[in-house]
């Protein structure tokens, strides 16, 4: 479940399910880079730009890369999830408010994706060459959705 859990990550760094968040001061602050931020004011964030910064995440930041959220031990060969700062990969939210489901939920998703997995293949549907349209909602959304084939393994689609 080590590399479930990465691609998990890293499907979510690309699609965050809440792609832009806000709060509002409750009383003056300063944020780390001095930006002053006075009581009533609200400070937005977008979990969806940021997994996309180049100098958060390097030149490969486009590619689809389990592997950034995986360190390999050099004796044993075993993979072991490396975690990122929750204020670098703010969609669990971070600090006093981070989100106090995030391990229930990435105990479901894994649960879901081994169920699913273990059972079917899952086969998208999708023209060669087309890109979903990623819709910028409350919840992250692909227009049109994102058609799949479940096929039983062992059979043929």
């Amino acid at each position: 479940m080590v590399y479930t859990h990465a691609s998990l990550c890293e499907s979510m760094r690309l699609y965050p399910p809440v792609p832009l968040d806000s709060k509002e001061a409750t009383e003056d602050d300063v944020l780390p880079d001095g930006t002053v931020v006075k009581k009533g004011m609200i400070v937005t964030y977008h979990p969806y730009a940021m997994g996309r910064v180049e100098k958060l995440w390097g030149p490969d930041w486009i590619e689809f890369s389990p592997e950034r959220w995986l360190d390999r031990d050099t004796v044993t060969g075993k993979w072991s999830f490396v975690s990122r700062d929750p204020y670098m990969y703010p969609v669990f939210q971070a600090g006093p408010r981070i989100c106090l489901g995030k391990e229930m939920a990435f105990m479901q998703m894994k649960r879901v994706v081994a169920g699913v997995l273990r059972r079917y293949r899952v086969v998208p549907l999708v023209e060669e060459g087309v890109e979903p349209v990623f819709m910028s909602h409350l919840t992250a959304k692909m227009k049109g959705g994102f058609p799949v084939g479940i096929v039983e393994r062992g059979q043929r689609f």
